[in-house]
C-alpha cells in the first residue's frame, strides 16, 4: 500500500527541551489507517495532527475495544535518529489485537509507516540529555453500534511527541505501595495484553497510593493476593543474594520489551536470572535476612526505575539505603547507552530511521 501524505500548513512551535515533561506535547503529523470487513486494512495516510470526528456510538467508547503500544525514537550525538527494538512492539501490538478480536496488522508495513512519520517530523526528535520522541501506536474500534460483539471497523493510529524524563525526580529511587485490595488482572483476562482497559482498572489503586505519598502501585496476583506481578507502569525485578528474580510471564503480566532486554543483558553478563513465582512475603523475608540487595522496575517510559521503598501490610522497608543500586545503575547506563548509540550494540537492537 502507498502511504498518502498531507503536510500541515500550520506547523506548531516546538517546546524547549528543558520543559518537555511526559505526554504533554505532540508533533505536527499523525498516521491513520482504516479497517473494514470488505476492504481489510486500507487507506494508509499521514495527515496533520488534530481532532478526529467520530460518532458518539462507536464501540470503543462503550465496550473498550482498544489496544496500544509505546516506544521511543532517540537522537544520537551524531544527529542520527534511531529506534530500539521496534519489531518487538509491533509483534506485541498484534498479540494484543488477537486477544481483543482486532484484525492483525502487517508488522513490516506498520514499521515502514512509523519510520515515514518520524522522518516527516524529524525536527521534533529532541536532542537534550535524556530526551526522546515518544511514539504511541494504537487501535480503536470505530463501528457505530451498541451491542457486545467485535467491531467491524477499526482505525490504527500513530501519534508522536517529544518527552523528557518520565519521573520528575529522575533516576532517584521511587516509593512503591503494595496494593492489598484491588487487583489489576487475572490469568485468562487481559493482563498480558496492552489493552487500555488494564490501565483504567489500575487508576483507583494508583490514586490511593498517591494519597499515601507513594509514586506507584505494586500489584499482587488476583487470586491469592500473594504473588508479585508488576508495578503500575513497569515490570519488576528483585536482586536476592546472587539471584535476579522477576515474576514469570503467566498470562496476567505484560511481557515488557525493556524487561526482555534486561534479562538478555543480565544473562549476557553472566548473572543468574530466574523468571519464577515470587511472593511479597519472600521479598520481605529476604530483606529481614539481609539478602534483598535492590529492586527496580523496567519499562519504555522510565527505562530503569530503582525502588527505594516498599510499603506492605503497614510495614515499610528501605532498599539500597534509599539510593540507586549498583545493578540498576549498570542496566540503565547500558540500555540508554545502546539506545543513544553511545556504546556498542552487540545484540543489533538499534534500528535506524
Amino acid at each position: 500500500m502507498e502511504i498518502r501524505v498531507e503536510l500541515t500548513k500550520n506547523p506548531k512551535p516546538k517546546p524547549d527541551s528543558d520543559s518537555l515533561g511526559f505526554g504533554r506535547y505532540f508533533s505536527d503529523h499523525m498516521f491513520i489507517m482504516d479497517y473494514s470487513v470488505d476492504k481489510g486494512w486500507h487507506d494508509p495516510r499521514i495527515v496533520p495532527y488534530g481532532p478526529i470526528p467520530y460518532e458518539p456510538s462507536i464501540m470503543v467508547f462503550h465496550y473498550g475495544q482498544s489496544v496500544f503500544e509505546g516506544l521511543k525514537a532517540y537522537r544520537t550525538d551524531s544527529g542520527q535518529v534511531v529506534l530500539f527494538r521496534p519489531e518487538e512492539n509491533m509483534k506485541r501490538l498484534n498479540a494484543s489485537c488477537d486477544r481483543l478480536c482486532i484484525p492483525l496488522i502487517d508488522e513490516e508495513f506498520a514499521l515502514e509507516a512509523l519510520k515515514k512519520l518520524i522522518n516527516i517530523d524529524i525536527d521534533w526528535v529532541p536532542s537534550g540529555k535524556g530526551t526522546s520522541l515518544y511514539i504511541r501506536p494504537f487501535v480503536i474500534a470505530t463501528d457505530p453500534f451498541l451491542g457486545v460483539r467485535p467491531s467491524y471497523t477499526y482505525q490504527f493510529i500513530i501519534i508522536t511527541g517529544p518527552v523528557g524524563a518520565y519521573y520528575k525526580e529522575g533516576l532517584n529511587p521511587v516509593r512503591i505501595y503494595v496494593e492489598p485490595n484491588y487487583v489489576r488482572a487475572v490469568i485468562g483476562g487481559l493482563g498480558e495484553s496492552k489493552a487500555s482497559a488494564n490501565y483504567a482498572a489500575s487508576l483507583k489503586a494508583q490514586e490511593a497510593a498517591k494519597e499515601k505519598g507513594y509514586t506507584q502501585v505494586l500489584w499482587l496476583d488476583g487470586i491469592e493476593k500473594k504473588y508479585v506481578e508488576e508495578v503500575g507502569t513497569m515490570n519488576v525485578f528483585f536482586v536476592i543474594g546472587d539471584e535476579v528474580v522477576t515474576p514469570a510471564l503467566n498470562g496476567s503480566i505484560l511481557p515488557g520489551i525493556t524487561r526482555k532486554s534486561c534479562i538478555e543483558l543480565l544473562r549476557h553478563w553472566g548473572f543468574k536470572v530466574s523468571e519464577r513465582k515470587i511472593s511479597i512475603e519472600e521479598v520481605y523475608q529476604a530483606n529481614e535476612k539481609g539478602l534483598l540487595r535492590e529492586a527496580f522496575g523496567t519499562g519504555t517510559a522510565a527505562v530503569i526505575s530503582p525502588i527505594g521503598e516498599l510499603y506492605w501490610n503497614d510495614e515499610k522497608i528501605v532498599l539500597s539505603g534509599g539510593r540507586i543500586g549498583e545493578l540498576s545503575q549498570k542496566l540503565y547506563d547500558n540500555l540508554t547507552g545502546i539506545q543513544y548509540a553511545k556504546i556498542p550494540d552487540p545484540f543489533n537492537w538499534v534500528v535506524k530511521v
